[in-house]
């Protein structure tokens, strides 16, 4: 399949197991040339790709801007080496990558950070390959081996926050407003004190405030909450570690930002789906300011879509659609047209969902049944009772659309009286 990329925002739908996460971890690896997996042995996710058939040849070709030209690069599978073997040498430098993994784990790529070093006049590879963080990591912090020395690679949301906290500087106020661009524009995060957990633990946990109490830990906090605290801090992370790396080497910052959301509405409830597209915009604009920045992000949501649909803009941005065909066992990748259907409702019974009716299950049957009859040449009265007790069963409710037709067309059914 191919994918040719917008340059602003990409949106994929598509069933499960139809390969969105696939695609993303194909996108990382193009920019990086390293499997998530492979440099974190905790994730749950992120694994090499592989063919279905080794004995048959797979390619993955990609074609990426680089910082100064367009990079066109070949890899083929070798079942033999058991990895994806292409020309050696100096990758291109993609700019700033960060990928968040559907459970909450991260993958950060920093040119500043990761990219190849020069000695003398030769390439050598003495650098982090990427900063790859588990969901417990994201929060607690990671140190590897590296070099024979035990190095910290991030503190970790909790200490990393209180650090901020304590500061009480230009951190604490830039990561207070991440938060509340993330938030919907009627609900906001407000930053609360530094607590304790228990008496054997020395640490200061970051609280937050809430209707319903003053402080709550931020490891009390809902999925949501935490989903939306982490992806604030690892952009604040990501940036202000880009930046330090950058000034202390004498690099200029980089002027590219790829950013890989999995399942970009997970814990999030459908008031935060509907404005976590923008907010994410927003975000990322404001922390690169200046900088190309491109988003692909895969989704289950409707409501993701439906939020689009005001900024959406065919020259900058694209939905792609996985598609089983049954049939011959085939998953095509489309290129959709973008169609405003406003009603979040109309997007369930879009090619991105492909459900027959807005409904339950029960109620979708029932009204399959209906429609059958209502095309029936000779349309009986006495099926037209069942299948009204089926409509009824299924909990259609008195004000839906369909009962106005329905009940038009049994009252006119030879015998009703």
């Amino acid at each position: 399949m191919v994918m040719e990329l917008a340059p602003r925002l990409n949106l994929m739908t598509g069933d499960n197991g139809l390969g969105k996460s696939f695609l993303l971890d194909v996108a990382w690896w193009a920019l990086t040339r390293r499997w998530p997996q492979e440099l974190n042995a905790n994730l749950t996710s992120g694994y090499r790709a592989l063919p279905r058939d080794v004995k048959k040849p797979a390619t993955i070709t990609l074609r990426i801007q680089s910082r100064t030209k367009a990079i066109a690069y070949t890899s083929t599978y070798s079942p033999r080496d058991e990895r994806w073997i292409g020309k050696a040498g100096r990758p291109a430098n993609p700019g700033l990558v960060i990928y968040a993994h559907s459970d909450g784990g991260f993958s950060v790529w920093d040119p500043a950070r990761n990219y190849w070093r020069t000695r003398g006049k030769e390439d050598v590879q003495e650098t982090v390959p990427a900063y790859v963080f588990s969901p417990h990591e994201v929060w607690y912090g990671r140190t590897i081996d590296f070099g024979g020395k035990s190095s910290l690679l991030c503190r970790g949301l909790i200490d990393d926050w209180a650090i901020w906290i304590r500061e009480n500087g230009q951190y604490a106020k830039a990561m207070a407003s991440t938060l509340d661009l993330l938030a919907p524009r009627d609900e906001h995060i407000e930053v609360g004190p530094l607590l304790r957990l228990s008496v054997n633990d020395t640490r200061d946990y970051p609280s937050i405030r809430t209707p319903y109490a003053d402080a709550v830990r931020i490891v009390h906090a809902s999925a949501g909450m935490r989903r939306i605290m982490g992806l604030a801090y690892m952009l604040m992370w990501s940036w202000l570690e880009h930046v330090h790396s950058a000034d202390l080497q004498g690099l200029t910052r980089t002027n590219q930002v790829t950013m890989l959301f999995d399942e970009i509405e997970s814990h999030l409830h459908p008031r935060w789906q509907r404005s976590i597209l923008q907010s994410l915009l927003s975000v990322a604009e404001g922390m690169h300011h200046g900088a190309k920045l491109q988003l692909v992000a895969a989704t289950h949501s409707p409501l993701v879509l439906a939020s689009a649909e005001p900024f959406f803009d065919e020259t900058k941005d694209a939905w792609f659609d996985l598609d089983l065909d049954r049939q011959s066992g085939v998953i095509e990748l489309r290129h959709r047209a973008f169609v405003r259907r406003g009603d979040v409702s109309n997007w369930l019974t879009s090619e991105a969902f492909d459900l027959k009716e807005a409904r339950s299950r029960e109620a979708e049957e029932a009204i399959e049944h209906a429609r059958a009859l209502l095309r029936s040449k000779r349309p009986a009265l006495a099926k037209a009772r069942t299948i009204d007790g089926e409509l009824r069963k299924a909990g259609l409710p008195d004000i839906d659309p369909f009962w106005v037709r329905w009940s038009a067309f049994v009252d006119k059914l030879p015998g009703k009286s």
